[in-house]
C-alpha cells in the first residue's frame, strides 16, 4: 500500500469537497477544479479529509492510489493557495511584457513571440526579466512555464535563454584559442 496514499486530505474551512463517484469538484477562494480520477480507486469524505483508497488488491488499484491521492491534495491546495513558477530571462536585449492577459516574450528572434494564457493561468512580469506563471491547476501552471521555457531555452556556453528560477546550466568550455 501506498505511503503517500495512506494519508488522508485535510480540507481547509474555506474550500468546498463536491464528491460523485470518481468525479471530484473543489471550489474555493481561487478557483474551481474537477477531476475524474481514473478506475481502481475509491474517495470518501469524513469529516473535515479526504480518504482515497484502493478498490481492490490487484496491481492497478495498488499503482493509482497514490497518484490519485496527491492529485486531490494538489487540487485542494491550488484553490486555496494556488501555485506559481518563475521563470528568469538571460541575455541582452531579451526581455518580456504583458499586454493585456497575453505576455509578449522578445527573446532574439526577428518578431517578438506572444504567449496567450489558457482560462485560470495569469503571467506577471518583473524587471522585463522576472516572469511568474500563476493560477490554481499545478499541472496547467507547470505546463504554460515550460512552454514560456521552450522559447528559447538556456544555452550551455553562455547561459543566455530562458530558465527556470534556480535552475543550474551545466557549462561547456568553449574553443580554446591558438597557442
Amino acid at each position: 500500500m501506498s505511503r503517500i496514499g495512506k494519508q488522508p486530505i485535510p480540507v481547509p474551512e474555506k474550500v468546498d469537497v463536491t464528491l460523485q463517484g470518481l468525479s471530484v469538484t473543489i471550489k474555493g477562494p481561487k478557483g474551481e477544479l474537477s477531476r475524474t480520477l481514473p478506475e481502481g480507486v475509491t474517495i470518501a469524505k469524513i469529516e473535515n479529509s479526504i480518504v482515497v483508497s484502493p478498490s481492490s488488491e490487484k496491481r492497478l488499484s495498488r499503482e493509482r492510489h497514490g497518484l490519485c491521492r496527491t492529485l486531490v491534495a494538489n487540487m485542494i491546495e491550488g484553490v486555496s493557495n494556488g501555485f506559481s513558477k518563475k521563470l528568469e530571462i538571460v541575455g541582452v536585449g531579451s526581455r518580456a511584457q504583458v499586454k493585456g492577459k497575453n505576455l509578449v516574450v522578445s527573446a532574439g528572434y526577428s518578431h517578438p513571440v506572444e504567449v496567450i494564457p489558457p482560462e485560470g493561468i495569469t503571467f506577471a512580469v518583473q524587471n522585463n526579466t522576472n516572469v511568474t506563471v500563476s493560477g490554481p491547476d499545478k499541472e496547467l501552471v507547470g505546463n504554460e512555464a515550460a512552454k514560456i521555457r521552450a522559447i528559447r531555452p538556456p544555452e550551455p556556453y553562455k547561459g543566455k535563454g530562458i530558465k527556470y528560477e534556480g535552475e543550474r546550466i551545466l557549462r561547456k568550455a568553449g574553443k580554446s584559442g591558438k597557442k
